[in-house]
């Protein structure tokens, strides 16, 4: 599956814990990345500095659904589901 241009949920919906340039803490679920651009797309892409955890996220139909909304509730759903119990 190839990553739907202009989608970005893969960089808002998660949270991510490792540092981001630009996030040096990571980010929180639901907050946009510093490195999406204005046309949800990653600045980083194919670039050195890009981190390892969003090379290693790939696109796939399960997470992507078939338009960005579905993959945004997808992902969502995803994150609140590995939350770990408090």
């Amino acid at each position: 599956m190839e990553c739907r241009v202009g989608c970005g949920a893969c960089c808002i919906a998660p949270s991510i814990s490792s540092p981001i340039p630009g996030m040096p803490h990571g980010k929180p679920a639901g907050v946009r990345c510093v490195q999406l651009t204005a046309d949800n797309r990653c600045a980083l892409y194919g670039k050195p500095e890009r981190p390892p955890v969003c090379v290693r996220l790939q696109p796939h139909p399960d997470m992507c659904g078939r338009t960005a909304a579905e993959a945004m509730q997808l992902l969502s759903a995803l994150e609140l589901a590995t939350q770990p119990e408090k």
